[in-house]
């Protein structure tokens, strides 16, 4: 099974910045898709992000559209979240996920296989 360790995460104001990691151990494919997904306090576990195996092409939700960057470097097994202009409703804990659905305004966890998750506050 597929481990993955959030880090990166913190207590920021409003309008600054966070890069998060993700380091996937375990996985036996040479390429496979990555999604970030995030859990704000009394919500549903929501996918944020995502690049797509084939092209490396990218969906966002559109809450974190044009603030929020992903990458990836495959030799590493490990996934960036760059987060700018961060906001209240930000707030959350973060985490990351290798079986997923990476669709057009779709983004959604096909296993229940979570790390731990880095959290990341943002005051009001």
């Amino acid at each position: 099974q597929v481990k993955f360790v959030e880090s990166g995460g913190g207590l920021v104001q409003p309008g600054e910045s966070l890069r998060l990691s993700c380091v996937a151990s375990g996985v036996t494919s040479e390429r496979y898709e990555i999604a970030w997904f995030r859990q704000a306090p009394g919500l549903k576990r929501e996918g944020i992000a995502c690049m797509k195996v084939k092209d490396d092409k990218i969906e966002y939700a559109d809450t974190v559209k044009g603030r929020f960057t992903i990458s990836r470097d495959y030799a590493l097994n490990t996934a960036y979240l760059q987060m700018n202009n961060l906001k209240p409703e930000d707030t959350g804990i973060y985490y990351c996920a290798t079986d997923v659905l990476c669709a057009d305004d779709f983004i959604m966890a096909l296993e229940d296989n979570w790390g731990r998750g880095t959290q990341v506050t943002v005051p009001s």
